[in-house]
């Protein structure tokens, strides 16, 4: 509630005064007298979280190819895929890979690998370069493999993927590239916390 009353708009909108939305240089929430405190706050962060998740893809439409690899297997070990870093990083960026940009272990005991194609994109990736990726996995003699892109799929290629009963293929688009970042704090780090409290009813108990 502190920073929301650091813009003058929010208070005017509290009073029930009128905003002029056209010039006003606040942030994407929508606030509502007949929202709560915990719902202010609460729509403040889905609306910072989506502003955070747009500014991790534009800094990763800067980086080296090489380098969103790099992030992609480190983005799979966060969440719990292969091995250490090392272990992942060597087979990332191989010359004639066929179309593979990485390989981890889907366990610590490399038990299984999972194949990776990371594209950092902004057009619409369709169906045609899913059935590229499914060959390139039947090259390696694999059967899984991810797909990360920063544009978003087409629903041809989202169908084709969940279709395929030999291969299992998992599309990952760039609006949820940027949430598994943020939710595995990759590239990303704590500006600020809050914790919200409320009266314990168990404390005051008397029976």
């Amino acid at each position: 509630m502190k920073t929301l009353q650091q813009y003058p708009e929010y208070e005017q909108a509290r009073r029930g005064e009128s905003v002029d939305t056209e010039v006003a240089n606040v942030p994407t929430v929508s606030v509502s007298e007949k929202l709560t405190p915990e719902e202010a706050m609460e729509q403040a962060h889905l609306n910072l979280r989506s502003g955070l998740a747009r500014e991790l893809l534009e800094t990763i439409l800067q980086c080296s190819p090489a380098f969103f690899e790099l992030l992609i297997v480190k983005l799979m070990i966060k969440m719990g895929y292969g091995g250490s870093r090392e272990e992942a990083g060597r087979a990332v960026g191989r010359s004639g890979d066929g179309g593979i940009d990485g390989v981890i272990n889907e366990d610590r005991l490399g038990l299984d690998a999972i194949y990776l194609q990371a594209k950092r994109w902004s057009n619409v990736v369709g169906r045609p370069d899913i059935q590229q990726f499914v060959g390139a996995l039947a090259g390696q003699r694999a059967s899984k493999g991810v797909f990360i892109i920063t544009s978003r799929f087409t629903q041809e290629a989202r169908d084709y993927a969940a279709s395929n009963s030999n291969y299992k293929v998992v599309l990952i688009d760039g609006e949820r590239l940027a949430d598994l970042m943020i939710e595995h704090d990759l590239g990303v780090s704590v500006a600020a916390s809050y914790q919200l409290k409320r009266i314990d009813s168990d404390f005051f108990s008397e029976e």
